[in-house]
């Protein structure tokens, strides 16, 4: 029953982003070229995500792991090991874009079409499929999400949509997080300590990147 539960989980999870990414196909305005290696690009670093929630499992149950490593299969990936790696992968980017002149700006433009529209099915399905109740609030600033993004995304540059979406998705999750018992990301409970640190640093930084002129 266990087994069968997170296989479901998961299959929720790969529509969801089937979804996402189809949608990224449809409505970017990117060339195919340019679609193409932007999803080659997020498939990578959602490679890199997972290995970084398997790094951030054994680390939180390091003394498991010595003893017995096979038995680290059985601890599920908690919230704390979520964190370790949006705080990992956005720490690697960094470095990319500083020391390998990786263009960090136009595939987290990309990564944001394809997470706000996975994140919506995923939740859609939760409330509609699963009948989770507490979805729906999430479901509603998702709503409101994809609309900022898609009509206002000609009016302001890559970097301020950004931080508009930041902003909003933040204040959001904080408010979400004090009327309802729980708010989560693709089955995570994001606290409202770690969605404030998220929103102070990612904000510093997109700051920083329009100071200095990026687009």
């Amino acid at each position: 029953m266990a087994i069968a539960s997170k296989l479901t989980a998961i299959g929720i999870i790969a529509l969801s982003f089937a979804v996402g990414f189809l949608s990224f196909y449809l409505l970017s305005d990117l060339t195919r070229e340019q679609k193409k290696l932007q999803v080659e690009e997020i498939i990578s670093q959602l490679f890199n995500f997972v290995i970084f929630i398997w790094i951030g499992k054994i680390l939180i149950n390091l003394s498991t792991f010595i003893s017995d490593p096979l038995s680290i299969l059985a601890y599920p990936s908690d919230s704390k090991s979520f964190y370790f790696a949006i705080v990992s992968i956005a720490l690697m980017l960094l470095y990319k874009s500083k020391q390998k002149n990786m263009q960090v700006i136009p595939l987290l433009d990309s990564f944001v079409h394809l997470f706000l529209i996975s994140s919506f099915v995923y939740e859609f399905i939760q409330f509609v499929v699963v009948d989770n109740f507490y979805a729906l609030g999430y479901l509603i600033l998702l709503s409101i999400l994809i609309a900022i993004f898609f009509l206002l995304r000609e009016r302001f540059t890559t970097l301020k949509m950004l931080t508009v979406i930041v902003i909003v998705w933040s204040i959001g999750m904080l408010i979400l997080g004090f009327v309802q018992p729980f708010v989560t990301v693709f089955g995570y409970i994001m606290a409202p300590w770690f969605v404030g640190l998220f929103l102070v640093m990612s904000v510093g930084i997109l700051t920083y990147k329009i100071r200095r002129g990026a687009t």
